[in-house]
């Protein structure tokens, strides 16, 4: 798999310099966490925020026909048809599976087992890390479990910021270590590492930070037990929809056999239709239906693109503001000052690190943010005797914290809408804040970046060769 080469755009060049640049990010950043703090409801509020940035860009850029050239070509990259498809599709199968009853069998399971409140946050974040490990995609896992996991550990009593946490935690792990990850592939051959070697060397930072986190779920929803009381001697659920598991498993399988993402979630789409229509737990009202005195049609489907609608605007709005950043030459400045302050293989670490972090930071994108740092960390790693795979591996601790953490990503923001999920349950949704906050994975990934920079943990030495 090769990493795709960025496209060409002309400079921007701003009123007021860099400052100018920065300040419609800073306006964006500003009304994103303002929002969140507030308890947005989903990310269709960062809408005007966005707008506003990009209004602002046009105003304090010197050429605006090539900074709307620029947002244009932003938005229109492949990557970001990529991820809205897969919303697309990913929340129509959400649908598909509560409309066929999958919730009810879900809890009917877990109330066979005895599963209830802590355990289910525990098995949530263990489910989710072996799906994010089979399909290599943090954004399918999301997809994938919240409809799924998020409304049946809400009836079954879950502590459900902890329950969200669990979700994006699990889907965190396999961003940072599955062979198929796009931040793992990336951050390796953008290094010139050997994939296989690659993985290898990041159980030394995944395992602990796994096991923190499962600590940190099992206490948390322990000291956090649901006041919704559930009578275990009780039938709950229904095992009707117990065939729709084949649904989410033939996904996997086919993104283990190195399916495309799109391949994997239309075909998955297509045969869950068939298979509930087939069991008699999909009304064929449900896939089209036309109301002709108000001139409408319905269809689960049309519901599925309209939960994604929000999401997908977001992102194609905030893929252009990040094209014009990058245009506007102050990652390549900022490369550039770090380049000249790496003296030792200790500092050179810390820049990549902090470089690292201010491209994720101000892009939002952690593959964008790789794919600018490529140069400088190459070059400064093999001037200081920085291996290959370390170099690969700090890329990906940073690439793995802050945007799963902060309000204002998309995974964060993915996660919390996904959580609307549980509304037909009278289940509540969560805040950004929350999700960000209840992600214990990536605290401990970011515990483990701090313990590897400061305490070199992890760090081998060069042959002569180059090799480790």
């Amino acid at each position: 798999m090769k990493l795709e080469e960025s496209q060409q755009v002309p400079k921007l060049d701003y009123y007021g310099g860099a400052l100018g640049a920065l300040f419609p990010f800073l306006v964006f950043i500003a009304g994103v966490i303002t929002i969140a703090l507030s308890g947005a409801p989903d990310e269709r509020g960062f809408w005007p925020v966005l707008i506003l940035g990009l209004a602002l860009g046009l105003i304090l850029c010197k050429d605006r026909t090539a900074f709307s050239e620029t947002v244009i070509s932003g938005m229109s990259q492949k990557i970001v048809m990529i991820m809205i498809t897969a919303w697309i599709l990913a929340s129509i199968i959400g649908i598909l599976m509560t409309l066929t009853g999958f919730v009810e069998a879900l809890i009917w399971l877990s109330n066979q087992v005895q599963l209830t409140g802590t355990g289910v946050v525990v098995a949530t974040f263990l489910i989710c890390c072996v799906v994010s490990l089979s399909t290599g995609s943090s954004f399918a896992t999301i997809l994938i479990c919240s409809p799924l996991l998020y409304p049946t550990g809400g009836i079954l009593g879950a502590h459900l910021p902890a329950l969200a946490g669990a979700i994006i935690g699990g889907a965190t792990f396999g961003d940072f270590i599955a062979p198929i990850s796009d931040t793992t592939i990336a951050s390796a051959l953008s290094q010139d590492a050997e994939i296989g070697k690659t993985i290898k060397s990041r159980l030394k930072y995944v395992v602990p930070a796994a096991l923190l986190a499962l600590v940190g779920y099992f206490f948390v929803a322990y000291l956090n037990v649901s006041e919704i009381a559930i009578d275990l001697s009780k039938d709950l659920g229904n095992p009707k929809g117990l065939p729709m598991l084949f649904v989410p498993a033939i996904i996997i399988y086919l993104f283990l056999k190195g399916k495309h993402l799109l391949h994997g979630l239309l075909f998955g789409l297509v045969f869950g239709t068939v298979l509930g229509l087939i069991l008699g737990l999909l009304p064929l009202t449900e896939v089209l239906s036309l109301d002709l005195e108000n001139f409408a049609a319905k269809s689960f489907i049309i519901d599925g693109i309209n939960r994604a609608v929000g999401l997908s605007i977001f992102t194609i709005l905030l893929m252009g503001l990040v094209a014009t950043l990058k245009a506007s030459g102050l990652m390549d400045q900022l490369v550039d000052f770090a380049a000249t302050r790496s003296k030792t293989e200790k500092q050179a670490e810390g820049w990549i690190a902090a470089v690292m972090s201010m491209a994720v930071l101000l892009t939002t994108h952690s593959i964008v943010a790789i794919l600018m740092v490529t140069d400088f960390t190459k070059k400064t790693g093999e001037q200081m005797g920085i291996s290959k795979m370390r170099r690969a591996n700090i890329l990906s601790l940073i690439a793995c914290t802050f945007p799963f953490l902060l309000p204002y990503f998309i995974p964060v923001i993915l996660m919390a809408n996904m959580t609307n999920t549980g509304s037909e349950f009278d289940i509540p949704a969560v805040s950004p804040i929350e999700v960000g906050l209840y992600n214990f994975m990536s605290w401990g990934l970011l515990l483990m970046a701090l313990i590897t920079l400061l305490f070199g943990w992890g760090r081998t030495k060069l042959k002569t060769d180059g090799e480790e």
